[in-house]
């Protein structure tokens, strides 16, 4: 399976970004998918995480109330909306699909996760 993410870029503090992460090969629709990031110096982290039936959610403490994952089955697309950017949420996004099909509830460690996209940039000015 090949997973391109893309819409990154730089924003003001305040503003907002859709990203998005297009899914080709594995059946799309069977795998839970998430969103996690990697400031430089720093691990990668949990962002987001949508259940393979979008029926369950789950964010990082940091971004709750900010951000939005959502994904469409028909299309093979990942999103991650993000409102009131802030200059700490400056990194590289990834996204990911999780290595288990039709798990029950979402998996937000990078070990669950066995497919990765490229990442895209995700600048925030202050």
């Amino acid at each position: 399976v090949q997973l391109q993410a893309s819409g990154g870029g730089l924003v003001k503090a305040g503003g907002s970004r859709r990203l998005s992460c297009a899914a080709s090969g594995r059946t799309f629709s069977a795998y839970g998918m998430g969103w996690f990031r990697q400031a430089p110096g720093k691990e990668r982290e949990f962002v987001a995480a949508i259940s393979w039936d979008a029926l369950v959610t789950e964010y990082a403490d940091s971004v709750k109330g900010r951000f939005t994952i959502s994904r469409d089955n028909t299309k093979k697309l990942l999103y991650l909306q993000m409102n009131s950017l802030k200059p700490e949420d400056t990194a590289v996004y990834y996204c990911a699909e999780d290595s288990d099909s039709f798990r029950v509830g979402v998996a937000i460690t990078v070990y669950d996760y066995d497919r990765w996209g490229q990442g895209t940039q995700v600048t925030v000015s202050s």
